[in-house]
């Protein structure tokens, strides 16, 4: 029997041995855990910290934005002599939606909107900026359009030849005046818009001094700037400007005849003349009319002669009229410094 007690039992070949001790189960300490979730802890909030932001840019990217792009506006094929006269913008705003990541791809001057002007000619021209202007990536739309239009106003360039004209600056001196005004070249060619040059009839310079002017003044004067798009077919004229003094005709009254070169007591009749002279103003002003009108006697024997008036004038005074012309000189036969 004893030996029945321990006698093998006989096994299946594939049947695993078994354990004669059962196993304990293994039992894990809160220390313990608190040691493993320690352990690396650093590791795992940064990787933590990189899933999270992997996952907000990619929502973010997907998600709808929208952005403002300034494009440039290229205008090509303007016919040879023709301008674009009016102010036109260089560049249109443009908003774009769509995801964010395709937006910062998008460079706005491969939006450039291009301008096709060839054919045109004189007046003005709208053209339309549209969505379809701009290629832009797919998933994107241009939502808004400043501005949307453009309105050009074409012209022809022409040339025409106008008078210069001097401009002058200040007042010459007092009994003084401008006597003649030399402008060269007298005529110049500018060159614009034919609308802008159909309006100008003449050129202007800019001030040329003649302040307290006495005498002639020659130089050199630039021409005045002419509007946007105008040319001047040169910058500065030469100008001669002629002065000299205010000449007017003068009355004098009454003016004494005196009796010169004469050897014997005498007189005269009538005593007095009146001049009419022509000069400069201001030497008429300060003229002395006293001891400027006579009759020469010229040693003269005694007797009656009628002998005309001579008047003796300044330079620049001329004598224009004189009344009488003559008169009668009477010569007596008592000698001068004689009792």
């Amino acid at each position: 029997m004893a030996n029945r007690a321990f006698q093998q039992v006989p096994r299946h070949e594939h049947d695993a041995p078994m354990s004669l001790v059962s196993p304990r189960p293994r039992r894990i300490s809160i220390t313990g855990f608190k040691q493993r979730f320690r352990r690396n802890l650093g590791l795992r909030l940064i990787s933590l910290a990189i899933a999270i932001g992997l996952w907000v840019f990619v929502n973010a990217a997907q998600h709808g934005a929208l952005e403002t792009f300034t494009v440039p506006i290229l205008y090509r094929g303007l016919p040879p002599g023709f301008v674009i006269t009016n102010p036109h913008p260089d560049n249109v705003r443009v908003q774009i939606s769509g995801p964010r990541s395709l937006l910062s791809l998008i460079d706005p001057s491969r939006l450039a909107v291009r301008v096709d002007l060839s054919g045109v000619g004189i007046g003005q021209m709208q053209y339309r900026i549209t969505p379809d202007s701009f290629s832009v990536p797919r998933q994107t739309n241009v939502t808004s359009i400043t501005p949307s239009q453009l309105a050009l106003d074409v012209d022809r360039i022409v040339e025409h030849m106008v008078p210069v004209k001097l401009t002058l600056g200040g007042t010459v001196a007092k009994g003084y005046e401008v006597k003649s005004i030399t402008v060269t070249p007298a005529s110049i060619t500018i060159t614009g818009p034919s609308r802008e040059v159909a309006r100008i009839d003449s050129v202007s310079t800019e001030p040329f001094s003649i302040d307290k002017a006495t005498a002639d003044d020659v130089g050199t004067v630039d021409l005045t700037a002419l509007p946007d798009m105008m040319r001047l077919q040169t910058e500065a004229v030469s100008a001669n400007v002629s002065v000299g003094p205010i000449l007017v005709q003068k009355e004098f009254r009454l003016i004494h005849v005196e009796i010169h070169n004469s050897t014997y007591r005498s007189r005269i009749a009538p005593t007095r003349v009146t001049l009419i002279l022509h000069g400069p103003v201001l030497t008429l002003a300060s003229l002395n009319p006293k001891g400027i009108a006579y009759v020469d006697a010229d040693s003269a024997p005694p007797g009656i002669y009628n002998l005309p008036v001579q008047v003796n004038l300044p330079d620049g005074v001329d004598l224009v009229k004189e009344t009488p012309e003559k008169v009668m000189l009477f010569v007596y036969h008592q000698k001068l410094g004689m009792p």
